[in-house]
């Protein structure tokens, strides 16, 4: 079984930073991969940040690029979001993901589109 538990959302000043963490204490599966989303108040769940166990390799909303880093331990099935450059557009509850590599690969045009397994979420808020 899957088991997601995220941590490490907070309060903090238009333009600083946060970093999220995620840990799986449950198992994987074939081509395993992890994910950030985040719902906005009043707005629908939308893709953030994926990353591969095969590979390593990242995907990132168009929002975020450039702002916002996503990391792996395979160790401990473990993902982190670096988030630098905060700006009150970012303040949503985000939410550790875990589906096939393939599920987010195929899906960056549709950052709606949901399936795998949920952690319970962690409040980030941008404010001045």
């Amino acid at each position: 079984q899957v088991q997601l538990v995220d941590s490490g959302g907070g309060s903090v000043l238009p333009g600083g930073s946060l970093r999220l963490s995620c840990a799986n204490t449950g198992r994987t599966f074939n081509d395993y991969g992890m994910a950030w989303y985040r719902q906005p108040p009043g707005k629908e769940r939308e893709f953030v940040a994926a990353i591969s166990w095969t590979d390593g390799r990242t995907y990132y909303a168009d929002s975020v690029k450039g702002r916002f880093t996503i990391s792996r331990d395979n160790a401990k099935i473990a993902i982190y979001l670096q988030m630098n450059s905060l700006n009150p557009e970012d303040t949503a509850v985000y939410y550790c993901n875990a589906a096939p590599t393939s599920f987010y690969a195929n899906n960056m045009d549709d950052p709606f589109r949901t399936m795998g397994y949920w952690g319970q979420g962690t409040q980030v808020t941008v404010s001045s």
